[in-house]
């Protein structure tokens, strides 16, 4: 199992989602706790309505919506009266088994799951803590749940991919029923899984992540009414990654991802991104290094590997003018240029350029008692120096590591 926690300011948008989705038959509320009348006499007023009530007896506390996601195996058939067995034990290890809330089963992707609506103030107007909540009580209410209920384990592989999203395919999507709520479901699906997790700081730098799940984030041309007023909207691409179907604003989106909500993220991200430089550049480094005068296209295929995705940013004459590295692994996006001069398109292109032909080194079948020789030479020691380069570690910059290289040049002082 995989949970998955989301705090913000709009109680309305997170039980509005919810709520659509039943509306599109993608969804069904299974279960409902400490509301007043039973789950199936609710009406829209009575859950929006009773949330509300109790989010208005803390008026400090901004961020009073809480809409959590329990994710399971896709290999797990699981009823409704287990899925709510689960979420009233998963709501009580997390300290919110007194509150009002909602359980909605999804079927609208690959996996079972079901979404959980609540509020984290309580009766008396205190708020319920929500920092680290994941981390501490979610985690250790995950384990339970998964011994309790005989679930499969989510290992740390896929708690960090929570059941990894699809490409989004816009064939069906054009042809199928219902476009526009197709368009829409879709598009959400991808930005709930990315938008909190990669680090990103500019919408060319999100659109690289994005652009692999054929999605967009668009603003318009600069002459356009959505740039000028500042909107943002979200396309589906075709396989020529072409703009297709219907644009969805970002205001029509549950969590409105605009772009003032981005900006956000984008100067939390500079900092957050910072420590995995260096692994992007240890590995174009290495390719490199190893394998001598390479297209960019084989240095794509090389770093894919390592889970690095190169995206090449190109005019319509070809002309390749920029270079976004997308790091899987540790969920980070840099420019080239943000890496350093050498890692930019320009530089890149001349750094392939001036590698030398490594040809590849086949062992000489040698007599028994005889040393074997090979038909090549070993690497030269330009390019052993660019291997060992490639796997230098930056030095700690924290503060603690700081203090004790000083505390080193002291001692060195005291015994000269």
């Amino acid at each position: 199992m995989v949970a998955r926690i989301n705090a913000s300011k709009s109680l309305r948008n997170a039980l509005h989602y919810n709520e659509n989705k039943v509306r599109q038959s993608a969804a069904t509320l299974i279960h409902s706790k400490n509301f007043a009348k039973d789950t199936d006499q609710l009406n829209i007023n009575d859950k929006l309505g009773t949330l509300q009530r109790l989010a208005a007896m803390n008026e400090r506390t901004k961020v009073n919506s809480v809409h959590i996601s329990l994710n399971f195996d896709p290999s797990e058939k699981l009823d409704d009266n287990t899925l709510q067995r689960i979420a009233e034990s998963y709501m009580q290890k997390i300290g919110f088994g007194e509150q009002p809330y909602l359980v909605y089963k999804h079927e609208d992707a690959s996996h079972p799951h079901i979404h959980i609506v609540t509020t984290n103030i309580k009766r008396n107007g205190k708020r319920i803590a929500l920092h680290n909540i994941g981390k501490n009580q979610s985690e250790k209410a995950r384990k339970q749940i998964e011994n309790d209920f005989n679930l499969i384990r989510a290992d740390s592989k896929q708690r960090q991919q929570v059941y990894s999203i699809k490409p989004v395919n816009a064939e069906k999507l054009l042809y199928g029923k219902s476009a526009a709520s197709g368009t829409k479901r879709a598009i959400s699906n991808v930005l709930d899984v990315v938008l909190p997790k990669y680090k990103y700081t500019s919408l060319p730098e999100l659109n690289a992540v994005l652009r692999q799940y054929n999605i967009t984030a668009d603003q318009g041309s600069k002459e356009s009414r959505i740039y000028k007023a500042g909107g943002l909207v979200y396309r589906v691409l075709n396989e020529k990654g072409e703009k297709v179907g219907v644009p969805i604003p970002a205001s029509h989106i549950y969590n409105k991802p605009t772009l003032k909500s981005l900006e956000k993220n984008f100067q939390k991200n500079q900092v957050a991104r910072r420590p995995h430089m260096q692994r992007v550049r240890n590995s174009v480094d290495y390719v490199l290094a190893t394998k001598g005068r390479i297209t960019l296209s084989e240095l794509q295929n090389h770093l894919q590997k390592d889970h690095i995705a190169l995206v090449i940013r190109q005019n319509a004459q070809g002309i390749i003018y920029g270079l976004t590295y997308v790091d899987h692994k540790t969920q980070s996006v840099f420019n080239g240029s943000d890496l350093g001069k050498q890692y930019s398109a320009n530089q890149l292109q001349e750094r392939i350029k001036q590698s030398p032909f490594i040809r590849q080194i086949t062992p000489q079948i040698t007599p028994k008692n005889n040393t074997p020789t090979n038909k090549e030479t070993a690497l030269p020691d330009s390019l052993k120096g660019a291997i060992d380069l490639a796997f230098e570690v930056e030095k700690e910059t924290s503060p603690l590591a700081e203090f004790d290289e000083r505390k080193k040049k002291k001692r060195k002082r005291l015994f000269h």
